[in-house]
């Protein structure tokens, strides 16, 4: 099949909510994906921090392929030993109790929100109001785009759902001053991925579990894009010393496998009876065997250390680019998430480094460009990524 034919067939039997690249992708191997017509591409985005181990890594097709053969999917009404194994790793090496799984992060976000409103309805006097931050993103369910503080993503969808106040992130005065007495719990990003590569200051997150702790909420984080070793830990909020009583995970749980995860502490996911939530798919087997090779490579293949060696010397290469170019205004970036503000809109050099075998991504107002590749890449790879888009800019 030829791209323009495949491309046909979108226009023709797929609902249009994707702006797509022309590129049809029929291969992955490592940092690497090739198109119906051969051609080879070094993979930046990682099907958006989801392939976090490459593609085709051999360990989670094994997995996938041994467990299908064994038990593909039973309902939640039985145990099954891949979701308890992955369950028991979660918790071992998180601040959490106990685990919920999904199928992505919309519905992790989804599962977070209802269970601090249950928790607020049951230990905190009928208080229901979360507060999100501003350019934030949780999903694209009505209540998490309600969470969302971007409008783009909810003309259209009005009335949101009520109960949801928004502050400016990385602002501890703002979000103090908004806590209210129907406020239940705070909602973030560690790091803001959708909303530009937007890096707190370092207090930060300690800041928001001060205020959360002062007035007896929760502190919800939404690591979905940055969990899992994005940023050289296995979760973002290892490295502020603090412990949510939330979190929700989902992308590079499975490697590209569909799944999420919300997870919290005991006193707060008892809120939680057999009837409150639920998930068809959420932990089947099939899913849960991919979490766990995935788990088990990262901390056997030394992906954190790698991680946050190649992010740093990434994060350099992004700085000397920088020099002498004032199109850049801004490098930042933390392990394997990194952006580039620039003072145009990045569509064009986004397409012109796909043409020349480079595939990235924009984020925020479409002006920074984001890099999330998979977390096994080298500084070679790095390498070759920067030379790519330093001709760009070279002859944009």
């Amino acid at each position: 099949m030829k791209t323009e034919e495949l491309t046909g067939l979108y226009e023709k039997f797929v609902m249009n909510t994707y702006k797509r690249f022309p590129l049809a992708l029929v291969r992955g191997a490592g940092a690497r994906v090739w198109d119906i017509d051969g051609r080879e591409y070094l993979d930046m985005t990682a099907g958006i921090a989801v392939c976090s181990l490459g593609h085709a890594h051999p360990g989670v097709v094994s997995a996938i392929r041994k467990q299908a053969e064994t038990l593909m999917h039973v309902s939640n009404l039985y145990y099954t030993e891949p979701q308890a194994c992955f369950a028991r790793m979660l918790v071992e090496n998180s601040f959490a109790d106990k685990v919920f799984f999904c199928n992505s992060g919309a519905e992790a976000n989804e599962a977070a929100i209802k269970l601090a409103r249950k928790y607020g309805h049951e230990r905190l006097g009928g208080k229901h109001e979360l507060i999100t931050m501003k350019d934030s993103f949780h999903g694209r369910t009505m209540a998490t785009i309600t969470a969302t503080g971007q409008e783009k993503f909810q003309v259209g969808f009005t009335p949101l759902v009520p109960g949801f106040k928004y502050v400016p992130f990385d602002d501890l005065p703002a979000l103090k001053a908004a806590i209210s007495e129907k406020t239940c719990g705070v909602l973030l990003e560690p790091i803001q991925a959708e909303g530009g590569v937007r890096i707190p200051a370092e207090d930060y997150l300690r800041g928001v579990r001060e205020i959360c702790d002062q007035h007896g909420v929760l502190m919800i984080l939404d690591e979905v894009q940055v969990g899992m070793g994005r940023t050289g830990t296995l979760f973002a909020y290892e490295d502020s010393g603090i412990h949510p009583d939330i979190m929700t995970l989902a992308k590079a749980m499975g490697n590209g496998f569909p799944v999420g995860a919300m997870l919290a502490t005991d006193g707060v996911a008892a809120a939680f009876q057999p009837g409150n939530h639920a998930s068809t798919f959420g932990g089947t087997p099939l899913a849960m065997a991919a979490c766990v090779a995935v788990f088990e490579a990262i901390q056997a293949e030394g992906l954190l250390e790698n991680c946050r060696r190649v992010g740093a010397y990434f994060l350099e290469r992004m700085r000397r680019l920088r020099e002498g170019r004032p199109l850049i205004t801004d490098v930042r970036g933390k392990g394997l998430i990194l952006g580039m503000e620039l003072k145009i809109d990045g569509a064009e050099i986004v397409k012109k480094c796909m043409e020349k075998g480079l595939l990235i991504i924009t984020s925020g107002a479409g002006n920074v460009l984001r890099f999330v590749p998979p977390l096994i890449i080298t500084e070679k790879d790095a390498d070759q990524a920067m030379n790519i888009l330093e001709e760009v800019f070279r002859t944009s």
